[in-house]
């Protein structure tokens, strides 16, 4: 064995380590959203993206690929070179629920490289105005006492919304009388209307109707409050303790990126979540800003294979397939 030889392989591939790390990017970065232009999580990308190309001095470009929940983008990302060029925003809806709804045979939790989790957003409980209970726990006592007969708008069989209404009848030990609509926006008119008595929706949008006395609303989904809403109880505090879901944002990359590429794109979507103009739209928009340590690559990871552990046993126990 040449001690030596070994040694001018490592020299070199720090070498070329390096030189990536300098040069990188070198070219515009391309940003897959799976959805179409517009919606939240475009909105998020842009506003990201725009911030991004400050830190690194290149142009990154946003691709809208919509489809199947968002498993189109994903097997765009995954099968494309991992070189840093190509990387991709997801969510929970994208990256825990699709596959596992669509019964993909695919691991999301190691096929991808994280980069960074950059907002979260919780899902607030809503009824119609009209419902007699006016807390959460008479909104539970009241399910109890109705077993299958309250009904829950959702925004499509597989969805977060849809999901949420088996884990809340699987926590109470009483079922909803579930309701499919075609998008969020119908489920939620129809509660405003009084046809429909609960909904869950990400606190974003739904916290609006809530402002505006159309609906009624119980808790938040997560364990703090939040700044959009200081005074909206947690489902800890309302007599749900656990109860939690957030629809949280995140990038990847394809596997086997770089660790240089991960390294720098990480860095700059850290500067950018300290922006404090950034942090204003983000926050204009109903999302939180994850603190400094869930923001790294590794923590996303955790945080991504904890939720499809959560979810998918949920999902695969009630049948619950995408239609």
């Amino acid at each position: 064995m040449n001690p030596f030889k070994h040694l001018a392989a490592f020299a070199a591939a720090f070498a070329a380590a390096t030189v990536f790390a300098q040069g990188y990017p070198a070219r515009p970065v391309t940003v897959i959203v799976p959805f179409s232009a517009g919606g939240p999580t475009d909105t998020i990308a842009r506003m990201l993206a725009e911030r991004m190309q400050r830190s690194l001095g290149q142009t990154f470009v946003v691709e809208n690929v919509v489809g199947a929940g968002g498993t189109i983008a994903n097997a765009r990302v995954m099968q494309a070179a991992p070189d840093g060029y190509t990387i991709e925003i997801g969510h929970l809806g994208t990256h825990v629920l699709a596959p596992a709804v669509q019964s993909l045979n695919v691991d999301y939790v190691n096929g991808f490289e994280p980069i960074a989790m950059v907002a979260t957003n919780p899902q607030v409980i809503l009824s119609r105005n009209d419902l007699p209970a006016r807390d959460l726990r008479q909104l539970i006592a009241h399910v109890k006492a109705n077993p299958g007969k309250v009904s829950y708008a959702t925004g499509g069989a597989g969805t977060p919304s849809h999901i949420m209404a088996v884990h809340f009848g699987n926590e109470i030990g009483s079922a909803l009388n579930i309701v499919h609509y075609k998008g969020a926006a119908p489920a939620m008119q129809d509660v405003i209307a009084g046809h429909v008595d609960l909904s869950f929706d990400q606190a974003a949008t739904g916290l609006t109707h809530v402002r505006a006395g159309k609906v009624r609303g119980y808790a938040i989904t997560s364990r703090a409050r939040i700044a959009s809403a200081p005074d909206l109880p947690t489902v800890d505090e309302a007599g749900l303790p656990g109860f939690y879901m957030s629809i949280w944002h995140a990038f990847w990359a394809p596997k086997g990126t770089p660790k240089e590429a991960i390294s720098r794109l990480n860095a700059a979507l850290r500067e950018a979540l300290a922006d404090p103009a950034v942090r204003k739209r983000l926050e204009d928009i109903g999302q939180e800003i994850p603190p400094a340590q869930a923001q790294a690559p590794e923590a996303l990871r955790a945080h991504h294979r904890a939720e499809t552990d959560k979810w998918w046993p949920v999902i695969r126990a009630a049948g619950i397939k995408a239609q």
